[in-house]
């Protein structure tokens, strides 16, 4: 008798573990059905990636340690971007954007911020916005914009235009200065990707991601 109770057990000792392994495995199966919604991976709540070097750099072969480290944050109604540069120039400024497409012609771009690199071409900022899956510009309609810088090959446009709403889920980072590009062995040319719209080249971008999969959309709100 006893003996039929310790085999009726381990069958159901037997049974409640493959119970529990096929739960586990439809635990996971169900997890990795959460995290790929439409094929597109699930927005989390922290996010962290590399920025590499851009186009414009690695077409001239300049700045070949040039890297970038970006950690968002969701704290809900905004997002903390935290940006950590490194192997650039030292004692040098640059400007930070967020852009529709990584390379050029970039798309919609909105200049986020400066950041400064140490002695040793180091550098680290703190970025407060909308850095997730809603970061867009909408143009409802065309109206008067104040000019501010006139100078050329980029002066202020007077209006802008009518757009539906379009995402900006890619980051980029240019030369304050064609002069410290062209010192670092970079091309002197200008862009307008900085407050007075004389900046240099671009140095990194996430073009390690789609152009329509930027980091960005990979954050919750």
């Amino acid at each position: 008798m006893r003996l039929v109770r310790v085999r009726t057990a381990l069958m159901s000792g037997g049974a409640n573990m493959v119970k529990r392994r096929v739960s586990v495995g439809l635990g996971a199966a169900l997890l990795v059905v959460l995290l790929t919604v439409g094929g597109a991976v699930a927005q989390l709540r922290t996010f962290s990636f590399q920025m590499v070097r851009s186009g414009a750099v690695q077409a001239a072969n300049c700045l070949p340690q040039a890297s970038g480290q970006v950690t968002i944050t969701s704290v809900g109604p905004v997002e903390l971007l935290d940006l950590t540069v490194s192997g650039l120039p030292a004692n040098t400024e640059f400007d930070f954007f967020v852009l529709q497409l990584p390379n050029a012609p970039f798309g919609l771009s909105w200049y986020q911020g400066d950041i400064e690199t140490d002695g040793n071409g180091r550098g680290t900022q703190r970025y407060i916005g909308r850095f997730n899956i809603e970061t867009f510009g909408v143009g409802p309609g065309s109206g008067p914009a104040p000019v501010v810088h006139n100078q050329q090959p980029f002066p202020d446009a007077s209006s802008n235009p009518a757009f539906n709403p379009i995402h900006m889920f890619h980051l980029g980072l240019w030369f304050n200065s064609p002069a410290d590009a062209q010192a670092a062995g970079c091309p002197n040319t200008v862009t307008p990707f900085n407050g007075d719209h004389t900046a240099g080249i671009q140095v990194l971008s996430t073009r390690n991601f789609p152009d329509d999969q930027g980091p960005l959309r990979r954050v919750g709100p």
